[in-house]
């Protein structure tokens, strides 16, 4: 066989491993670059040549950006904005989150939008009485239609851009995509909300996402934090020098509760003399205990901490579980009680009811509140004394809106939005320059920067470049093409943009659409320049096809995160799914050939 034949091949046999779906994508993508080389198509350098490719470096360093703006609370801040403004109606709320979701992709991509919208949604849907179901698939079909935004809103849109500007048409402006973009995102949340509760099922999730947006109000609700605590540090001077713990005189002071005392090194005094240093926990009305500081020479080290205040850009609250042979079962803790230099406990529970401000010897499945620094609360999750219900990163990003990196975050997107636009610096350069930016500012730390991107993705793409490679160069993109010269016929544009369509949807249905579009661009090359059509017409609608992955929850991650939540079954997704993709089909028709004629 020759080299043509061979390519073919091999790309049969990568759709139906993906389609099969037994195998990692990635390692199906690996496969594929490896019975390249097996077979003698490509030798070993073109090969690994697709992990140098400009095109997966810039998709690497957007994952990056997407994680500096979510994690700084730029999406929560969006979101609880956009929310606020749009009031509880259905039609109102679905507009504001589809159309918040539209923009997010274009900045984040779809993935990311979805992932940090998802628990918005699903707790809105839930406060006004709408099944989750009916909001959460048109969040993510408008969160596709929005990757159509903007040149970064999906790898997609760079692997077509590449495409154009090797076929000697040019790349596609930053913003080129809008113009087919914009009409359909309007017309995806104008089929969501008039078709769909007629076509989404009304499911319920058998287990609602917890609202971390209002974590601190919660939280409150299940402990008892209305009179907070003071913590008086004791002084050289004080008249308690010397004094026993359990023999202190509080009659001048009668709504003043002593809820423990600390030494200096953070150990609980139950029976001990008081000693210079030591911190006294108190709790009582702000006067009282005014009076008790002054009478005593002590000094207040922590006032109160209303309960509003709880999460902050600087500090926040978890709740920790004592999991089985923990080293802190036993030890005596109350509230007001520092661990550790930043960390304090503000509440403790047992068997679900709470202890007040009494003394506690922690056991196994006492739940405690702990309030601290967001670095100080991070740490515990490596503690093993300790379980957290809920991660501090997670409650971060949801309860605290724009975080205190968030204005550097913005800045540094806006800046790499104008290099793009502006094509001052390649792509991947623009895209380089801002991960760099958001490490060196500390935006997020390198560990984190590694951890944001996704390498099932860069893996992916890496090795699937050689394969569209492969196609073009031995002449197996020509071949498919014919096949479909041959079907639509010469000086028939709309009939190949039809067929193109077709063909590449049908495909993102069951393959990632990073790989369809990989696997389709040469073919689409190849066929325009046998039909003698601009390449750019045909490109675009290439793109568009590419992201109209809607009729089932495989088709993207996206769709896959929102199965579960909303209650949907694999069955559930083409309904409305294929009247937006006639949508999409019909947008693509009527504007594609007249911004860019054939």
């Amino acid at each position: 066989m020759d080299d043509g034949t061979v390519s073919l091949v091999v790309l049969g046999l990568t759709v139906a491993l993906f389609v099969w779906n037994r195998l990692p994508v990635e390692l199906v993508a690996v496969l594929t670059a490896l019975a390249l080389w097996a077979t003698g198509v490509l030798d070993f350098t073109e090969v690994l040549a697709g992990f140098g490719d400009p095109v997966v470096i810039f998709i690497a360093t957007l994952f990056v950006v997407s994680e500096a703006v979510d994690s700084t609370g730029v999406t929560a801040w969006a979101g609880q904005t956009i929310v606020r403004y749009a009031g509880t109606t259905r039609v109102r709320l679905l507009v504001a989150v589809t159309g918040l979701c539209a923009v997010l992709s274009a900045l984040i991509t779809l993935n990311g939008a979805t992932a940090a919208l998802l628990p918005l949604v699903v707790m809105l849907a839930l406060r006004i009485g709408e099944p989750p179901s009916r909001m959460l698939m048109p969040l993510t079909f408008a969160g596709s239609a929005g990757s159509l935004l903007m040149l970064t809103g999906t790898p997609v849109n760079i692997i077509v851009s590449d495409a154009a500007a090797d076929a000697g048409a040019g790349a596609f402006p930053f913003f080129s995509f809008a113009v087919v973009g914009v009409p359909l995102v309007l017309g995806t949340i104008a089929i969501s909300v008039f078709l769909g509760p007629k076509l989404l099922p009304a499911a319920r999730p058998a287990h609602p996402a917890a609202d971390l947006a209002v974590h601190a109000q919660t939280l409150d609700s299940h402990y008892a934090l209305a009179n907070g605590f003071y913590r008086l540090r004791v002084r050289e001077l004080s008249r308690l020098v010397g004094q026993d713990v359990g023999d202190l005189d509080l009659t001048p002071y009668p709504d003043v509760v002593v809820v423990g005392v600390q030494d200096e090194r953070g150990r609980a005094r139950v029976h001990a003399a008081i000693d210079v240093g030591d911190v006294l926990v108190v709790t009582g009305p702000p006067d009282q205990v005014g009076s008790l500081t002054s009478d005593s020479s002590l000094v207040v080290s922590t006032a109160p901490t209303p309960v509003d205040n709880l999460m902050s850009r600087e500090a926040g609250v978890v709740e920790a579980v004592i999991p089985p042979r923990s080293s802190l079962v036993g030890e005596t803790v109350f509230p007001g009680m520092h661990r550790g230099r930043d960390l304090v406990i503000i509440a403790v529970q047992r068997m679900g009811k709470d202890r007040g401000d009494r003394k506690t010897q922690l056991a196994e499945g006492d739940a405690i509140l702990v309030h601290g620094p967001w670095d100080a609360l991070d740490e515990l999750t490596k503690d093993r004394d300790v379980l957290l219900v809920d991660s501090p990163e997670l409650v971060r990003r949801q309860a605290v809106p724009w975080g205190p990196k968030a204005s550097v975050a913005v800045a540094v997107l806006a800046a790499m939005v104008v290099l793009l636009a502006t094509g001052a610096v390649p792509p991947a350069m623009a895209g380089l320059l801002a991960a760099t930016a958001m490490v060196l500012t500390k935006v997020v730390g390198p560990r984190q920067a590694y951890r944001a991107i996704s390498w099932q993705i860069v893996v992916l793409i890496g090795a699937l470049i050689p394969l569209s490679a492969a196609i073009q160069s031995s002449g197996g993109a020509d071949r498919i093409a014919d096949l479909i010269v041959d079907t639509v016929g010469p000086g028939r544009p709309y009939l190949l943009l039809v067929a193109l369509f077709l063909l590449t949807a049908t495909l993102g249905q069951m393959v990632s659409n990073t790989a369809t579009v990989l696997i389709v661009a040469p073919i689409a090359v190849a066929a325009a320049e046998g039909t003698g059509t601009s390449v750019r017409p045909v490109l675009m609608l290439i793109a568009v096809a590419g992201a109209a992955s809607l009729l089932t929850p495989i088709s993207t991650p996206a769709n896959m995160m929102i199965m579960s939540p909303a209650g949907y079954r694999f069955g559930d997704y083409w309904k409305l799914g294929l009247v937006v993709m006639a949508w999409w089909l019909l947008t693509a028709l009527v504007i594609i050939p007249l911004v860019w004629p054939f």
